[in-house]
């Protein structure tokens, strides 16, 4: 047996939702991958469709917490980002990075910010270009189209995108750092949703049928199960495509059990189609 992968998740835990580290622990979990979580922020639930939810904010927590696993010379395979809530937690995290990124560390960074067009409430106009400093030190990136438009000051454009117009926006986040980009969201209007990264041959995209509905976290299971499949040894446009289909059965799932929508997606019950997709046998 081949030595145990760990990861290093930071994020926020939103504790009703399913996303966020609610979502990255039991993906890689399943997976086979050991999941070290450092949370950036304690909600009672996530931010998109509930009121009157707790927050408590963890950022004086975070360096101390970084320290002592220094300590006992942790390492980890991979360092994955989502949500975080201010500046002062990006150069926090940048600062993490650092301490324990070596030369087969993968950063992925995904930068949770906007959807639809619109950033996320409580970020300001300054936040896009800040989260893009962040993503110029990351291995692989994982921004939605309005998360890059907004990273890339370019004017969001809704769907149905062209396979001309992705392939320029994946070259211009390529442009921005160190990063490798794999575009989420993408829609060419034929009834297919999916994602896509840069290969030697050009664009390459992974789809699978658009199903109805808008549900909270998929970005969250996307990023995790991507993560998960790159451990597990798939290669970027395997990872992808594995991520793809996953997020999709997991968005069936909650479709056929009648889930209500920003209560999440059932990754629980789909967990079986991940192992089979990474060629886990339990």
């Amino acid at each position: 047996m081949t030595k145990q992968k760990r990861v290093l998740a930071i994020h926020d835990i939103s504790c009703v939702g399913r996303c966020s580290l609610t979502a990255a622990l039991p993906i890689l979990s399943a997976a086979g991958v050991e999941c070290s979580a450092l949370p950036t922020a304690v909600l009672s639930t996530h931010t998109g469709g509930f009121e009157g939810y707790t927050f408590r904010d963890l950022t004086e927590d975070l360096m101390p917490i970084a320290d002592h696993w220094k300590s006992l010379g942790l390492r980890f395979d991979a360092i994955y980002t989502g949500y975080l809530g201010s500046a002062a937690q990006i150069d926090i995290v940048k600062r993490i990075i650092e301490m324990f990124r070596d030369e087969d560390t993968v950063v992925l960074v995904d930068p949770v910010m906007a959807d639809n067009g619109k950033l996320y409430g409580g970020f300001g106009p300054e936040f896009p270009g800040l989260m893009a400093g962040l993503c110029s030190i990351a291995d692989i990136i994982i921004p939605n189209l309005t998360e890059a438009c907004f990273m890339l000051g370019e004017e969001y454009r809704e769907p149905p995108y062209t396979p001309g117009y992705i392939e320029d926006m994946l070259k211009k986040l390529s442009a921005m750092g160190s990063a490798t980009p794999v575009l989420t969201g993408i829609d060419f209007g034929d009834g297919q949703l999916g994602a896509g990264c840069l290969s030697e041959g050009g664009l390459r995209c992974s789809f699978d049928g658009k199903l109805p509905g808008y549900f909270h976290g998929t970005g969250d299971v996307f990023g995790s199960s991507l993560l998960a499949a790159l451990m597990c040894g798939k290669d970027l446009d395997g990872a992808v495509g594995v991520a793809v289909r996953f997020t999709r059965e997991c968005i069936r799932m909650a479709i056929e059990l009648r889930l209500e929508p920003r209560y999440g997606v059932c990754y629980e019950l789909a967990a079986p189609a991940l192992l089979r997709e990474l060629g886990i046998r339990v």
